[in-house]
């Protein structure tokens, strides 16, 4: 019985995991999540000193929310709905992956 239990229990963490996104996968969403929303927002670089400084501030971002997303991320997100994400134009069609 308790073979039985670890099988079914190495079974289940197996399919578990390989439906789950990478930690690599994760943090590119978060920098891709990031660069959706200053777009948004209307950020916008004029020369090459506004571009490093906008660099900076979608760095400091994604830097503040890596440790909690990434971990969410991995946890509780398919994989499916992050390579949609990741391939979508704005933050409507990140959205509509969640359908």
């Amino acid at each position: 019985m308790v073979v039985m239990k670890r099988c079914i229990f190495a079974v289940l963490l197996a399919t578990g995991c390989k439906h789950a996104p990478s930690e690599d996968q994760c943090r590119q969403l978060l920098d891709h999540l990031v660069d959706l929303e200053f777009r948004k927002a209307g950020a916008t670089v004029s020369g090459d000193g506004s571009k490093a400084e906008l660099a900076k501030q979608k760095q400091a971002v994604s830097e503040a929310k890596a440790n909690d997303f990434i971990e969410l991320c991995v946890k509780r997100i398919a994989r499916a709905r992050v390579e949609c994400s990741l391939s979508a134009a704005d933050s409507d069609a990140v959205a509509r992956c969640d359908g």
